[in-house]
């Protein structure tokens, strides 16, 4: 139940946060020559205005294709991390969650580098003339047949870097604050206390590992128009950094926060109602009594995040 659970949660955040993401890889790639949009509330208007609300949503079927694998990793692999460690401490929170970020990145790298090709797609056009991917799926296929499989996993130390302390710094941050918060299995103000830390969990991850982020969009996002500016990573922040300055590691981060927050209420909100009402049918009140783990284990297995 707390797959089923998880994968419903993370849909959700999904849903939420997906036009959060869209604003954030078009304000990371756009040229600084000749930069379409001024900001990120100019950023929707412009997509809203020329490409309709869908233009939002492009690309959002390979974030819904990857959520179940990667939500079954994420968990799997934090949850037997934790039991190999022994003792819930925040240290070994951050190790299981670093963990779980590692080995998540199998099917992270390909379903993101189809989600930014997907969404840089027909910039500025309302109805594109000249679709190079019918979807995330053909995109993905079509990489693989120019470039074979390290076509398909072009970014992956730039995201093995951003997923690694990312996660760990995710799960320790919900870790601390749900300690700290005092949430408790009775507290009427549970969910409200799960959702804060969960969202605020999602923003200190996103800050801790941002400018990494923004080289693995440019990386990924290069030779969308059929010509390739960067022969590496190292290539890539070079040429960042000498055109637009150290503030380039910034780019997007406005709608990165905006989107952090509400992605992981959402999910939160979710995987917690979802998980109440399933064992509240199955087990009734026996989740509260003292027989049971402590209870911030139980918090932790009634609302684990499944994705930033």
């Amino acid at each position: 139940m707390d797959f089923v659970a998880g994968c419903i949660g993370g849909a959700a955040g999904v849903l939420v946060g997906h036009p959060f993401d869209t604003v954030k890889v078009r304000l990371q790639v756009q040229s600084v020559d000749k930069p379409l949009y001024r900001g990120t509330f100019h950023c929707f208007q412009s997509i809203i205005r020329q490409e309709s609300v869908l233009g939002l949503y492009k690309g959002i079927g390979s974030p819904m294709m990857g959520l179940t694998f990667i939500n079954a990793i994420v968990f799997g692999v934090q949850g037997n991390t934790m039991r190999m460690l022994g003792q819930d401490t925040p240290t070994n929170q951050f190790l299981a969650g670093a963990a779980a970020g590692a080995i998540q990145c199998v099917i992270c790298c390909p379903m993101e580098l189809a989600k930014t090709r997907m969404q840089m797609q027909g910039t500025g056009e309302k109805k594109s003339s000249r679709k190079m991917y019918k979807n995330s799926l053909d995109c993905l296929v079509r990489i693989y047949n120019r470039e074979g499989l390290w076509g398909v996993n072009r970014g992956m130390v730039t995201t093995l870097i951003r997923e690694t302390p990312g996660f760990g710094f995710y799960f320790l941050s919900y870790d601390v604050l749900t300690r700290s918060l005092g949430c408790e299995p009775d507290d009427p103000y549970m969910i409200p206390k799960l959702l804060f830390a969960g969202g605020m969990a999602g923003i200190a991850s996103w800050i801790s590992t941002y400018p990494v982020d923004v080289i693995k969009s440019r990386f990924q996002a290069d030779g969308v128009g059929g010509v390739n500016r960067y022969s590496s990573i190292a290539d890539c922040v070079r040429q960042s950094v000498r055109r637009e300055g150290y503030m380039v590691f910034t780019r997007g981060l406005t709608s990165t926060l905006l989107r952090a927050f509400p992605v992981n209420a959402a999910t939160f909100a979710t995987v917690t109602l979802i998980l109440m009402y399933a064992r509240g049918t199955e087990a009734g009140p026996t989740d509260c009594e003292p027989a049971q783990p402590s209870h911030h284990a139980q918090i932790q297995q009634q609302a684990q995040p499944s994705s930033l």
